[in-house]
């Protein structure tokens, strides 16, 4: 009879334990950091998204302004460091990875915004429509960006408070020992001064390189008195 009361009692200390696993939040971490890589993965889709729309805006600009060679080479050069550096998400908790990442990220966030500064000298390149389509959709894409790093965040510090905080910090110290806090994002690194505008609707003087400053007209000759 205590053989089978034996039994009886374990077998039912074995189908409780899980329960009381689960209670305490140990499937907490696996959870948040799986949710946290998704959110990763949104950020990854929405910055390939603003990728793949440079080379059309760079070739719309060209057509315009192929002296702003400089510009156009500028966004070039930072699009490919930008997709030059990946981080997969199992390297989401190295510090120096995501730095670079988000550095690259962000170098080419400013080329973008002097790029499109510098389309303010070209009346007729903003009033394209295909410029202006492309425009629109970049804006729309940088919008998407934000709202994919903020949800990112969220996710990480929900993820990294759980690692910190009873009882998930126990597991965190057992069962999940290789789980790591994961990095954010920072606040943007400002970008570097954008280019002169010039605002004239009909356009810089002939001679005049665009962004800078025309040259003063000449005084007006005396009249001729009789």
């Amino acid at each position: 009879m205590n053989r089978v009361l034996n039994r009886l009692g374990r077998g039912l200390a074995l189908a409780i334990l899980p329960l009381l696993l689960v209670g305490c939040g140990v499937n907490d971490i696996p959870t948040k950091q799986e949710a946290a890589k998704a959110k990763w993965g949104d950020v990854q889709a929405d910055y390939q998204r603003r990728a793949d729309l440079i080379p059309n805006l760079v070739a719309t600009v060209q057509g315009y302004a192929k002296q702003e060679q400089a510009v156009l080479i500028g966004v070039t050069d930072a699009r490919a460091r930008a997709t030059g550096v990946t981080i997969d998400a199992s390297k989401l908790d190295d510090p120096a990875a995501f730095q670079r990442f988000q550095q690259a990220q962000d170098q080419l966030s400013g080329s973008l915004g002097r790029l499109l500064a510098v389309s303010e000298n070209y009346p007729n390149l903003k009033s394209d429509t295909n410029f202006l389509a492309l425009q629109s959709e970049l804006e729309g894409t940088e919008n998407r960006i934000a709202i994919a790093r903020r949800d990112y965040n969220d996710a990480v510090r929900d993820y990294n408070t759980t690692l910190r905080v009873l009882p998930t910090s126990i597991w965190a110290g057992t069962f999940y020992r290789d789980a790591k806090p994961m990095q954010t994002f920072g606040a943007t690194e400002a970008a570097q001064s954008a280019p002169a505008v010039h605002f004239d609707i009909n356009g810089p003087p002939a001679g005049t390189a665009p962004g800078s400053t025309p040259p003063p007209a000449p005084a007006a000759a005396p009249a001729s008195s009789r």
